[in-house]
């Protein structure tokens, strides 16, 4: 990139910013995972993953020197370790992709929508074409291997329709409710598939994890997933339809981390934020108002998890400050 004229707002600013923590984090997972993955389809897909976050950092970094700011410090090599055994198996290191994929597609969408100078623009028009590529990759491979588990399917309807009745809240609790629509049998697999994930990950961490403090943490993250899981696999068992389950993507026996810490912390601290944004567009997508009840709690419940993630990061002194604007306040007094 060549140095401009046009300062960069501060929505170009924090864009830059959590896209370089990001792809460090993703990085130190990319590399354990690259230390024993046998298939090499798999491989191919990881190593294209690390060599692509690389790339950004290295753009990103030099736009900071040109603009004369910091380089995030982000995570390091000092965040993994290349000789601990396998955490994970293959498939879910696959999974990884692809549920990263998903997360980094709207990333870079959102920021695409936000930023306004070119060669800003450009930057990220570029890593969002990267990020579906990639994405798109870690999809055929879970459908060629036989772990992508498609969403339900319903019979065509024959013809449009328009709503005559919609159910009040009373009738709702009280069981008198419609079946559900694509657009909520969708949203529900997708919120039941990303805690599967979820699920798994936290297994591998909390094995793994010597601070009590963060172990008791991930412990009710479990939680949280597994409840969500019980209460929308409850909902399509109501409503006539097969619960959704997690293929079998295994956490290993090791009890050695390969993360640090801090890492682990951060990661479902940022998972959190993921969780409370899908949760909240499936409330705008159901007009089932039953199903936007649970939504809601469990929008109360990942908030008040994620401000107790937060607090350990700053108590523990793993949280880095984001750019700030200078305190006003305190250069007039």
């Amino acid at each position: 990139m060549e140095k401009q004229d046009i300062r960069l707002t501060t929505s170009e600013i924090s864009a830059l910013w959590t896209t370089y923590i990001k792809c460090s984090a993703l990085n130190c997972f990319y590399t354990h995972f690259l230390t024993y993955l046998e298939d090499e389809s798999v491989t191919s897909l990881i190593e294209d993953s690390l060599n692509t976050n690389l790339e950004t950092m290295q753009e990103i970094g030099e736009l900071c020197i040109l603009e004369g700011f910091p380089i995030p410090s982000g995570f390091t090599d000092k965040d993994v370790d290349t000789s601990a055994p396998p955490l994970y198996t293959d498939l879910f290191a696959l999974s990884f992709v692809y549920r990263g994929g998903q997360v980094t597609n709207s990333h870079f969408t959102t920021i695409v929508a936000s930023v306004a100078r070119s060669d800003v623009y450009d930057f990220f028009e570029k890593c969002l074409t990267k990020s579906l590529s990639l994405y798109k990759r870690s999809l055929q491979l879970m459908l060629k291997k036989g772990i992508y588990d498609r969403p339900p399917k319903i019979n065509y309807p024959q013809s449009t329709e328009y709503i005559t009745h919609q159910a009040s809240l009373l009738e709702t609790w009280l069981g008198e409710t419609r079946p559900l629509n694509a657009l909520e049998l969708s949203e529900l697999f997708f919120v039941i598939e990303r805690n599967c994930i979820g699920i798994i990950l936290l297994k591998g961490f909390i094995q793994t994890s010597r601070d009590n403090e963060v172990k008791e943490y991930l412990k009710k993250g479990r939680k949280l997933s597994e409840k969500q899981i019980t209460t929308f696999n409850h909902i399509l068992v109501k409503d006539d339809t097969f619960p959704t389950y997690p293929v079998s993507m295994e956490v290993t026996a090791s009890s050695i981390a390969p993360f640090s810490e801090k890492l682990m912390l951060f990661f479902i601290s940022s998972s959190n934020s993921v969780g409370l944004s899908t949760l909240c567009h499936a409330i705008t997508m159901s007009t089932r108002k039953d199903l936007a009840v649970h939504y809601m709690l469990f929008v109360s419940e990942i908030m008040k998890y994620g401000a107790d993630g937060l607090k350990l990061l700053v108590e523990r002194g793993w949280m880095e400050q984001p750019p700030q604007q200078e305190d006003r306040k305190d250069l007039s007094s």
